[in-house]
């Protein structure tokens, strides 16, 4: 091997130059099978976001998140305030899940489903090919003095970057206010809905930004994801690697031909990399196993008449070792995740759709009347209701007490308020009346009702014998 390292294996940022001035990544187009894969994948996740605000049930968005209501939509199941322990499974859904599939296939949350990724790969860098040409066109242009062409193709860029951002972040806003809301504030004046014009411009902003100039320093420098990689990893972990018995010695690097291994130092696998790494260095944490490093490789083993495979998805630490999928971290995140996915499932089965509350009057504890020649002892209540559904209801109230004697006892409900529209709150004020005469000593006692499908208990209060 030559004395002197080649530049892949310096060990420095891709994105920082020796001076420590930020070195502008432009990274090339690939074709190939996990390129068509993650196309398809892309065009199918922008497209479930673009097209999910529009689609209702029951005249209710698919997903809605309204923050200032309380009230959650997924999926057609609506949600409140008082469903907030739920997020705990959610979140626990997530961080586990992200957990076994890092275990398992390294980044490839990153690398296929990050939003960042599938926007930037999706769209931006596409726009941006379309408009400015091929990565050294896009370097040359960059570098080239200010010039009419050069105004009108960053202008141009610029622009078709704003449209494309603008539906985005519109699209982002009905997840939590509703299409409808949206169709009607652009319309308006921004004035008429300043706070949801805040938002946009702000996440606008923010966007154009991320895309435009922060790009793969999002994934180096802020998200913490690539920080604690290494600790779901083990050495059966299937990450995008370039195999070192078969490529190495490289060519330049090999003392003569004979002794060459398979990899020919095109740096192909550098120039399609969105954060510019040299995958040839192992496993990296600005790598996001986007695969463009594998479908370069095998572009360029083809030509060469070279097997292909030299950059491929392989355990992490042990490329010649079969890979073992059932390993106690795998199995421990897949029990956990089971767990989970189970309380969730059980949680919202078991949610009432209607919420019932009995309290007792804020006045005297009972109150008497006569009725013939007996005294009877009356208790007032409120009866407090909550139609979750985005459908009318109707309740019902009446005595649940099989064992107690409830045949001259009355309750006083008015049927007109037993009536709920969607979404309805209401306070229902109700009477009981039991004969003095049937009071246990004490008197006071336990009762129970029956309010819509559900018992509730509640204690009857009267005068002691």
């Amino acid at each position: 091997m030559s004395t002197k390292e080649p530049d892949s294996f310096r060990d420095k940022l891709s994105m920082i130059e020796e001076d420590g001035h930020r070195a502008t990544i432009y990274p090339a187009s690939v074709k190939g099978r996990f390129r068509n894969y993650r196309s398809l994948l892309q065009a199918f996740l922008i497209l479930l976001y673009l097209i999910l605000p529009w689609i209702k049930i029951n005249n209710v968005p698919v997903l809605l998140l309204d923050l200032p209501a309380r009230h959650f939509v997924v999926f057609g199941v609506e949600f409140w305030a008082h469903d907030a322990p739920l997020i705990f499974f959610i979140l626990g859904i997530a961080t586990v899940g992200m957990a076994l599939a890092t275990a398992v296939f390294g980044r490839i949350w990153c690398g296929w489903s990050c939003p960042q990724t599938v926007f930037l790969d999706g769209i931006f860098y596409r726009i941006e090919a379309f408009i400015e040409g091929n990565h050294h066109q896009r370097k040359a242009l960059d570098k080239a003095p200010l010039s009419f062409n050069k105004v009108l193709k960053k202008i141009t860029k610029w622009l078709a970057f704003i449209a494309v951002t603008l539906i985005i972040t519109h699209t982002f806003l009905a997840y939590f206010t509703g299409m409808d809301h949206v169709l009607k504030i652009v319309t308006q004046s921004p004035m008429a809905h300043w706070t949801s014009f805040l938002v946009v411009y702000i996440l606008s902003a923010l966007f154009l930004f991320d895309i435009g100039w922060f790009r793969e320093q999002f994934c180096v420098i802020m998200c913490p994801y690539g920080r604690f990689q290494s600790v779901l990893y083990d050495k059966n972990t299937i990450t995008v690697q370039y195999d070192q018995s078969r490529g190495e010695p490289r060519k330049g690097v090999a003392a003569d031909e004979a002794s060459q291994g398979d990899c020919v130092s095109c740096k192909r696998c550098v120039q399609v990399c969105p954060t510019g790494i040299d995958i040839r260095n192992g496993v990296q944490m600005e790598c996001i196993a986007c695969t463009a490093c594998i479908d370069a490789c095998d572009e360029i083993m083809d030509k060469v008449n070279k097997p292909r495979g030299l950059i491929r998805y392989m355990p992490s630490l042990d490329a010649g070792k079969n890979v073992k999928i059932l390993r106690p971290r795998v199995l421990v995140y897949s029990t956990v995740l089971i767990a989970l996915f189970s309380g969730l499932i059980y949680a919202v089965s078991s949610r009432k759709n209607i919420d019932i509350q009995i309290l007792r009057s804020a006045d005297v504890p009972y109150f008497s009347k006569t009725q013939g020649t007996e005294e009877i002892i009356v208790n007032s209540y409120r009866l407090h209701v909550k139609n979750h559904t985005s459908s009318p209801a109707s309740i019902t109230v009446t005595f649940n007490d099989p064992s107690m004697d409830t045949s001259n006892w009355v309750l006083q409900v008015p049927a007109s308020l037993l009536a709920l529209n969607s979404h309805e709150f209401k306070m229902i004020p109700f009477l009981i009346e039991v004969p003095k005469s049937k009071l246990p000593l004490g008197g006071k006692f336990k009762l129970h009702l029956k309010v819509a499908d559900e018992t509730k208990e509640i204690s009857f209060v009267g005068p002691e014998h």
